[in-house]
């Protein structure tokens, strides 16, 4: 297997460039060309491309204005993700010049960003106070034009920058949104300080059910809306003004998401369907939809431009990704080597005790049945396994294990029901469904169960251990990166979102519920773990901090639990690509000294 695996994770790579509304040659895109995710300019009249940020941890958030002039960033401390709005001028670098375009701004999570014409912004911020929204033209004061305990986000400007969507959770449940439009009018004040904000509408479709504001009408006032009504995700349109709202009907199956095209006479309809990503176009006026000619896989990003075409980034799980256009012409390529291929995932449907549990099977191509096999878990709760390129995924495969990937409760793309499945059972209902196809991969012969790992990062982890203590006899071993192991402390450590997040999960906070946190923590069962456990934590984490890692440590240290830790100088994970690649090596040396590495024929079909 050589350096196979770590090329994966060294090969160039692009994201999905976005362009500026005015200016749409000039363009925006993520690269890791220089060994850490950082932001790239690309000006397709000339061709050129330059990097424009440089951050030892990496850069992640970026927007380009209207005019294509100026590229915002949001620029944390040490991968904390606790920062202010930056930006520079497009096609500079990063030794030139940055502005603090709204600096009477305090540090704060970012909430969301929205640009207008002449330097003008909203600013969303996050703090133990509450979300809060602030306008202001780049260079001058900024007015606070919505405040509240609750969370929430900016969502966009309408093109006259008149009208501001925002999603907000007022209503106390910030897993279910509701959307306010807010009429901004400029005070007189020329910097724009003295800017106010009515409201216009609001939108709620009551509790259990979210929406999520997307954006306004390319010219005009009619808002892009996400609804859940049909107990799965969908768009809608929604004038603010007169009230008028328009279900969009496609008939599709799985989960949708949707983009307006330019011309404001179509929607671009991303389709996600047991693992994949489709694309369609529905004409507004006719109501037809028309599928995207895209290959079999999952398109992870898409946006239509303004001469018809639509631009994708596609990948598949034995494909690397790559950005094409419905052209046929791949978009812009990324300097260096390309990533070397990996293998195809198998799809299986397991009985599981709230229904059929969906789950991808990635196969190595040596070894025979039973494989040594990992669970990889996925964070969020509200994320998913895909068809899609992963380079931890193909290093495990790599090095001769079977990889099975679990959709369960609590995954998007599978309806709003199943997604809320774990309300009230907070890492229990998970574990079920995990457990059903692990039954499964032991019983029908996939996995050998004294050469099976369980893996995650973030939500993956905290499940992780959570198994490791309900159900120990299953697992050989497990590896939790960056997870929730003391639920109590990590809610009083953690950012504002994500506390609201838990409030909304277990119907109250700890003082309030104090017994299903206990149930739902896998400090509970910290006595109970016997198999190895390698942790990995970041120490500027604020999603799942520190504390209480170490809190969760220092328990097995004292029950004389074998476990193992690596720490890391970053937050919630890392977008330093030699730093991937050892946390990547520490968890595949810690699985093989567990269990070892089997050869021989070509595996069996499933």
């Amino acid at each position: 297997m050589g350096e196979r695996w770590q090329d994966r994770f060294r090969a160039g790579r692009v994201g999905l460039p976005s362009w500026a509304r005015e200016a749409p040659d000039r363009s925006l895109f993520r690269s890791n060309i220089s060994g850490t995710w950082e932001l790239h300019s690309w000006d397709r009249t000339t061709g050129e491309r330059r990097q424009l940020t440089k951050r030892p941890h990496g850069t992640e958030d970026g927007a380009l204005d209207p005019a294509g002039a100026w590229v915002w960033w949001f620029d944390d401390t040490d991968g904390d993700e606790f920062g202010v709005w930056r930006r520079r001028p497009f096609g500079t670098g990063p030794g030139d010049p940055a502005e603090t375009p709204l600096p009477d701004l305090a540090p704060s999570y970012a909430g969301g960003l929205a640009l207008g014409s002449g330097g003008f912004a909203v600013v969303g911020r996050s703090t133990d106070s509450g979300f809060s929204a602030h306008a202001g033209v780049s260079g001058g004061p900024a007015r606070t034009v919505y405040a509240h305990r609750c969370e929430g986000w900016v969502a966009g400007l309408s093109d006259d920058g008149s009208l501001l969507a925002l999603a907000h959770s007022e209503h106390g449940d910030s897993r279910h949104m509701a959307v306010r439009v807010l009429c901004l009018r400029p005070g007189g004040d020329p910097d724009g300080g003295g800017t106010t904000a009515e409201p216009v509408a609001d939108l709620w479709d009551g509790s259990g059910l979210d929406l999520a504001p997307v954006a306004f009408e390319p010219g005009g006032r009619r808002l892009l809306v996400m609804h859940e009504r049909g107990g799965r995700r969908a768009p809608l349109l929604w004038d603010p003004v007169t009230g008028e709202e328009r279900g969009i009907d496609t008939g599709l199956p799985g989960e949708l998401w949707a983009d307006w095209t330019p011309d404001a006479a179509a929607l671009l309809i991303s389709q996600e369907t047991r693992g994949r990503v489709l694309l369609h176009r529905y004409d507004l006026a006719t109501g037809s939809l028309a599928p995207l000619d895209v290959p079999p896989g999952v398109v992870s990003a898409a946006t239509a431009r303004p001469d018809g075409t639509v631009e994708y980034s596609w990948s598949s799980s034995a494909h690397p990704p790559v950005v094409r256009s419905t052209s046929g012409a791949v978009v812009i390529e990324s300097e260096g080597p390309a990533a070397p291929p990996s293998v195809p995932v198998h799809d299986v449907h397991v009985d599981g005790p709230g229904g059929s549990v969906h789950a991808l099977v990635s196969l190595p191509e040596a070894g025979e049945r039973p494989y040594p096999a990992v669970f990889v878990v996925h964070g969020g709760p509200q994320m998913q396994d895909f068809d899609a390129f992963m380079p931890d995924v193909a290093a495990w495969v790599d090095h001769g294990f079977a990889v099975v990937r679990v959709n369960y409760r609590g995954s998007t793309g599978y309806g709003t029901a199943w997604r809320d499945a774990l309300e009230g059972r907070v890492g229990i209902t998970e574990l079920e469904d995990i457990t059903a196809v692990r039954d499964w991969a032991v019983e029908g012969g996939l996995a050998d169960p004294d050469r099976l790992l369980i893996e995650g990062g973030s939500w993956g982890g905290y499940l992780a251990l959570l198994a490791l203590g309900r159900r120990p006899g299953d697992w050989t071993a497990g590896i939790a990166a960056m997870p929730i192991a003391d639920y109590e402390t990590a809610y009083a450590d953690q950012m504002e979102g994500l506390r609201a997040f838990d409030r909304s999960l277990f119907g109250g906070s700890p003082d309030e519920v104090p017994e299903l946190y206990r149930a739902s923590s896998p400090l509970t069962y910290a006595a109970d773990v016997r198999a190895p456990v390698l942790v990995l934590a970041g120490e500027n984490d604020p999603r799942c901090p520190i504390r209480q890692v170490d809190n969760y440590l220092a328990r097995l240290a004292e029950l004389g639990r074998p476990h193992e830790v690596y720490r890391f100088d970053a937050g919630h994970g890392s977008f330093v690509i030699e730093e991937r690649i050892r946390q990547t090596a520490v968890e595949l040396d810690f699985a093989l000294r567990i269990t070892g590495r089997r050869e021989g024929a070509a595996p069996e079909a499933l």
